[in-house]
């Protein structure tokens, strides 16, 4: 069975061989890719592997390179495509030429596309004559993302544009527009694919409704590695330190965890809020602060409260094994997002068996069980956020009162905290487990084949 996959981003053991750098996003793949080349023997499958590159890389004449390589002792063929990336709110008609290029080298059974998010996805499925064999993988939606993009902001930061956002042309209002053409050329491609992957009850519904025709397969994700074993121990983590996964944009809702903070502050004075990935708040220099953007000058300003000053630490970002011992040393996981999927972050902290507050939005209550597995809370505006033209009165003040309350009621009962910790990791055991979804997958592919 040849199988294609379409990657946002080169696979490290791809790039190691190629001699190309690599990035820690979607470090699922690489588990994938060695269970898949491990077990070839049985499922007999060929894998080819097309991946966004630069434009140096690509032969000049047609925008593509193809090598054969050897992984774990089986040949895979890996295509590489020019796409600028960094714009991915801008749709390339080259991309199909070659796309369709590549398909008609690989000669796939299935093509299996990783994400939605970027207009590869849709080069593919408009270049692929078999539409029934194109499976799309659901990560995130950007056309819902829009919608709950500016997570109940006060309607002056929305319009405030900085240096920054003027020079890049990457406003608040910008940002927003960018999702929605990314989420139109998404709902595009899911009209013409075949057959839809997902995970929860929300990205079924979306993608139903974009493409009732289409089939759809559940199917839970594996994640990395390094998460599999280690156990949150209440004894080696600081005490009232919540974990937020990443900030830097406004649908991660790190001014909702500001917002929370000093009533939380009131009642556990000791608390600290770590977060990793990007900071946007530097504004130690001229350069940072020519640098700075609309949301970053936003949440320095709710950082600079008396009840918050100093119980924010910004962690850059964190490799897997970096993730790892913060989530360890960590007295709580927040997701306070506006809206998500399937959060990896969170799975990994419920892998861990550490206690987890999340908002109630978007496909979070197909992973996590409200009283059963952790606390979950009411998100802004059931997880769509307010219009341009219409902002909720006082609904952020009300989400923070909502995540304090929760992050409060975790820490104030230990037992209780220590039994939705073991049930969180039961239940992580059973939807991440890699062996189920690999078998889960060949099935999908035979599925999708039929008989070769």
């Amino acid at each position: 069975m040849n199988i294609l996959w379409l990657c946002n981003i080169i696979i490290p053991a791809i790039a190691e061989k190629l001699g190309m750098e690599s990035t820690n996003k979607e470090g699922w793949l690489s588990g994938l890719l060695d269970r898949v080349l491990k077990d070839q023997g049985e499922n007999g499958i060929a894998l080819s592997v097309a991946f966004p590159v630069s434009r140096d890389v690509c032969r000049e004449e047609d925008g593509i390179f193809r090598k054969d390589l050897t992984l774990e002792g089986v040949p895979v063929a890996c295509f590489g495509f020019y796409e600028d990336t960094t714009r991915p709110d801008r749709y390339d008609p080259s991309l199909e030429g070659k796309l369709h290029r590549i398909t008609e080298e690989a000669r796939p059974d299935v093509v299996h596309c990783f994400g939605t998010e970027y207009p590869h996805t849709l080069a593919l499925c408009r270049a692929f004559p078999r539409k029934d064999r194109v499976l799309l993988g659901i990560q995130g939606l950007c056309a819902v993302y829009a919608q709950a993009y500016f997570a109940d902001l006060p309607q002056e930061v929305i319009r405030q544009v900085t240096f920054r956002d003027w020079l890049k042309q990457d406003s608040l209002r910008q940002q927003q527009e960018k999702f929605e053409k990314r989420g139109a050329m998404e709902q595009e491609a899911v009209s013409l694919a075949g057959n839809i992957t997902g995970r929860t009850a929300w990205d079924e519904a979306s993608t139903r409704a974009w493409n009732g025709s289409s089939r759809y397969f559940s199917m839970n994700e594996t994640l990395r590695p390094v998460f599999y074993g280690p156990v949150w121990d209440p004894a080696g983590c600081k005490p009232h330190t919540i974990f937020l996964s990443q900030g830097d944009y406004p649908i991660k809702g790190l001014h909702y965890m500001l917002e929370a903070l000093p009533a939380i502050a009131a009642r556990y004075p000791d608390v600290t809020v770590c977060v990793a990935g990007n900071s946007i708040v530097e504004y130690g220099t001229w350069k940072q602060k020519l640098k700075i953007s609309a949301y970053g000058k936003y949440l320095r300003r709710l950082l600079d409260r008396e009840p918050v000053r100093g119980k924010v630490q910004f962690l850059g970002k964190l490799d897997a094994a970096q993730m790892l011992e913060q989530y360890l040393h960590s007295h709580l996981f927040v997701c306070c997002s506006s809206m998500e999927n399937s959060p990896n972050s969170l799975g990994e902290a419920m892998l861990l068996g550490m206690p987890c507050v999340s908002a109630d939005v978007g496909g979070i209550t197909s992973l996590f069980r409200d009283g059963v597995d952790g606390i979950v809370y009411a998100g802004g505006e059931d997880g769509r956020a307010a219009s341009m033209e219409h902002t909720s009165i006082g609904s952020m003040e009300q989400v923070a009162a909502r995540l304090a309350d929760a992050v409060i009621r975790m820490w104030e009962d230990s037992e209780k905290m220590l039994e939705y910790a073991r049930n969180a990791r039961e239940h992580a055991l059973r939807i991440h487990d890699g062996e189920n979804n690999y078998r889960r997958l060949m099935e999908i592919y035979g599925a999708i084949a039929g008989p070769i």
